[in-house]
Parts: structure tokens; C-alpha cells; sequence
């Protein structure tokens, strides 16, 4: 029977965790608002989901952007309480409610000329947002309810949670050219497109790691390969093989799994071809990585 860590070891690490997720609000936050107040709002700009929703409520009502902001928000933190945590629906209304308050109370001194400088604004106003989008989603919470509603509606379709933030986005963009003009609406779509992006490398990290799986009769030759030529774990699978290119056959096989970053992919499928020309090897996208040997070990 394993023993679990002390008490006090728990408490640690559940402080720190505490803290690291309180700094990335706090930074995507400050980021969020710089984008909004500094770039959209000032120059009538738009974005997509429940901020888009918020900006374009805005210029049609002049109501508050800070009330939209929360308001709007609410069903979403209500779907997030059901669909995901309690805390994680407490954070996100203090993260949504700290936007609010930095968005009526705090001024960034940037002067851009909307009529000469379009594309600036459109630009850093979405990188920015999706950084503090992102940053916050990393910290544990949400400033932008589009994905808990995402997420709700995808359990209960069949479309998928890209599907359904693309429906989401279409109307809104639609509404926006219709109600206050189609370059603004061309614009905000550029916006959106840099915010997402943001969002992806901010949540992904710098490094994209790759799943690889290789399936080989020379198993034991790639396995040695990956870990004392390219220093990488390896997990082993026992697997059974099917119907292949070498006909239907019983046995047993060992099915071979490594992690390695984007850039390190070729150098090891091209190991693995001199070993096994005929391995079947797979790939596909990790988001993120915890524990084990992922960076590569020295090689003596």
C-alpha cells in the first residue's frame, strides 16, 4: 500500500497552486483589459463570443460595457456551475467581475488614429485579449462564457465544441455587419481570428508536444533506438495484432509510445524508418504534458 504525501507537503502544494492560478488571472486580467479599453472599446471594434455580444450591445445601447460584461456572463457561469465545478464557476465570476471593475475604473493612455491605423487596432487589440483569455483559462477560470456554452451544447449534439463556437461567432459577426457596418464587421473577424490564435499559443505553450505510436515487428530495435539515440522515454503497450498489410494474423505485439516536441518529430520518424521501413507510426497533437521524462535525458 502506497503512503500518501504529509499533511503539510499537501498543503504546499495546494498554496502554491493557489497562487500560480491567482498570478495568471491577475496577468490575463490586466492583459484583457489593455486590449478592450486600449484598442476595441475606444475604437468601436468588435470580437467574437460573449465579448463580441457585450461590444456590439455597447454601441447599439450605450449601456455600460462593464454591466454587459457581467450580465451577459451570468447563464454561462450558471451552465459552468452545472457542467464543470463550483469553483470553477466562483472563479470565473470573480475573474468576470474584476474585468468590470478594471474596464470602469482604470484609463490606458493609448492614441491610435482609428481612420489610419485600422489594422493596428485590430490586431493588438485580439492579440491582446486572447493573451488575457488565455491566461486566465490557464489560471482556472473564464472571461468569456462561449466555450462553457460550447461545451453544454456539444454534450447534447453532435457537434463538436469548434462547431458550435463557429455558429456562435457566424451570428455574431452576421449581426455586426448588418447592424453597424460590414468593414467594421471585416475587421472585428480579423480581430477575432488574432485572439484565438493568442488563446491557442498561450493555453498550448511554446512547445507543442507530439504523441507518437509505432507499431513494428522490430519493436525492441525502435524501442532501443528512441531511448539511447534520441534520450526519450518509451511506454510499451502488449497489443494483439489484426488485419494488416501482411495479411490477418494472431499473435502478440508490442505497441511503442514516445512524446517528443514538434521539432524533434522528423528526427525520430526518420530514425525509426532506418530501423523499420514498413513501422506504422501514428501522430497526433498533446496539449499539454505533467510528470514522466519529456524533456530529453543526457546521453552517455
Amino acid at each position: 500500500m502506497t503512503k500518501s504525501l504529509p499533511i503539510k507537503q499537501l498543503q504546499n502544494i495546494v498554496v502554491k497552486n493557489h497562487l500560480k492560478n491567482f498570478f495568471l488571472i491577475a496577468l490575463g486580467i490586466s492583459s484583457a483589459t489593455i486590449g478592450l479599453k486600449g484598442f476595441l472599446l475606444s475604437n468601436d471594434f468588435l470580437d467574437g463570443g460573449v465579448t463580441g455580444i457585450s461590444l456590439l450591445t455597447n454601441q447599439l445601447t450605450n449601456i455600460n460595457i462593464s454591466i454587459l460584461i457581467v450580465a451577459i456572463n451570468i447563464p454561462f457561469i450558471f451552465i459552468g456551475w452545472k457542467q464543470i465545478s463550483l469553483e470553477f464557476a466562483i472563479k470565473t465570476l470573480i475573474s468576470i467581475i474584476t474585468l468590470a471593475i478594471c474596464l470602469s475604473f482604470i484609463e490606458i493612455p493609448i492614441n491610435i488614429d482609428k481612420k489610419t491605423d485600422t489594422l493596428l487596432i485590430s490586431v493588438f487589440g485580439g492579440f491582446f485579449l486572447g493573451a488575457g483569455i488565455g491566461l486566465c483559462i490557464r489560471g482556472g477560470s473564464v472571461i468569456d462564457g462561449t466555450e462553457i456554452l460550447a461545451i453544454a451544447l456539444s454534450k447534447k449534439s453532435s457537434l463538436s465544441v469548434g462547431d458550435v463556437i463557429s455558429i456562435i461567432n457566424i451570428i455574431i459577426f452576421s449581426s455586426s455587419a448588418y447592424l453597424v457596418g460590414i468593414k467594421i464587421a471585416l475587421y472585428s473577424m480579423l480581430t477575432y481570428f488574432v485572439a484565438s490564435k493568442t488563446v491557442d499559443f498561450v493555453t498550448n505553450g511554446i512547445e507543442e508536444y507530439i504523441g507518437i505510436t509505432v507499431v513494428s515487428e522490430k519493436a525492441d530495435e525502435v524501442k532501443d533506438i528512441i531511448i539511447k539515440n534520441l534520450g526519450r522515454g518509451v511506454t510499451v503497450y502488449k497489443g494483439e495484432s489484426g488485419f494488416g498489410s501482411t495479411g490477418h494474423k494472431i499473435e502478440d505485439r508490442k505497441i511503442l509510445f514516445c512524446v517528443v516536441t514538434r521539432l524533434e518529430t522528423h528526427k525520430i520518424l526518420v530514425e525509426i524508418e532506418k530501423v523499420d521501413p514498413k513501422a506504422f507510426v501514428i501522430q497526433h497533437s498533446i496539449n499539454e504534458t505533467k510528470g514522466g521524462m519529456i524533456k530529453k535525458r543526457p546521453l552517455h
